[in-house]
């Protein structure tokens, strides 16, 4: 009991620490997330995925040196800034956007708490980040070192395989990012993001984003995305309410 209070103690104390240098208008918007001593949500995070508790507390207390904090719509990190420690996103979410060669903004995705920002790049020849990343809301972040964390995997084969398999799922991701944007369609794009997210037996999902930010993840107008997802309504293929997505006819979308 003593050890897990000492714990706690190390997380609450930082982030008093860090709640002191916060401008007092800014320190009711960022008050839930000065509750991280409470910080059991940081589980869900796919890196400790099957860590005990203990040893989730105990990377914590070894680690967390220091709290960054964004308001919503600040930069976080600009594309092709160095990445010079390990960025553990805790609260909130962020957009992450790339700028191509012709100056174009294309929309990658919507990072939610809690995951570290760019983990496939961490340890690259060329370490730094591949997107611009900006706070969709005020945002937390844990900062860790990059040689700290790598020592911990080197002691922990289930971090290692953890960060092994989210790096994985990201090239994954990429992937079928790329071949969507290679698609000429709306409606290919918006079927092929539609299979993505469903399955035969989970019909359902929930949107993460506006339809203005899906259609920036599309490249397109917020007009023609809300037009063409009325015609796959209309016909039967998709079924809408709010931000929840059922697909009624999975092999129309297969066809595209």
């Amino acid at each position: 009991m003593e050890e897990e209070n000492r714990r706690d103690d190390h997380l609450h104390n930082l982030m008093n620490t860090h709640q002191q240098k916060i401008h007092p208008d800014d320190r009711d918007n960022t008050r839930e997330d000065h509750e991280l001593h409470h910080h059991n949500e940081l589980s869900f995070c796919p890196l400790f995925k099957g860590l005990t508790q203990s040893e989730h507390d105990d990377f914590l207390e070894r680690n967390v040196k220091e709290i960054l904090t964004f308001k919503k719509g600040e930069t976080v990190v600009r594309q092709d800034d160095p990445i010079t420690f390990v960025m553990l996103l805790v609260q909130g979410s962020v957009r992450t956007e790339m700028i191509t060669q012709e100056g174009n903004i294309l929309n990658i995705d919507i990072l939610e708490a809690v995951i570290p920002l760019a983990p496939a790049f961490i340890y690259g020849t060329k370490n730094c980040y591949p997107v611009d990343v900006t706070a969709v809301e005020p945002c937390t972040f844990l900062k860790i070192s990059r040689a700290v964390w790598l020592e911990e995997m080197a002691r922990n084969k289930k971090l290692m395989t953890n960060f092994l398999t989210m790096n994985a799922d990201l090239t994954l991701f990429l992937t079928n990012k790329l071949q969507m944007i290679s698609l000429k369609s709306l409606r290919m794009k918006i079927s092929t993001f539609l299979l993505e997210n469903t399955t035969i037996d989970q019909d359902t999902f929930t949107l993460k984003q506006s339809r203005t930010r899906l259609a920036e993840y599309f490249g397109v107008q917020r007009q023609s995305l809300a037009r063409t997802l009325k015609e796959m309504e209309d016909e039967g293929t998709i079924e809408l309410r709010g931000k929840n997505v059922k697909v009624l006819d999975r092999s129309r979308l297969i066809r595209g």
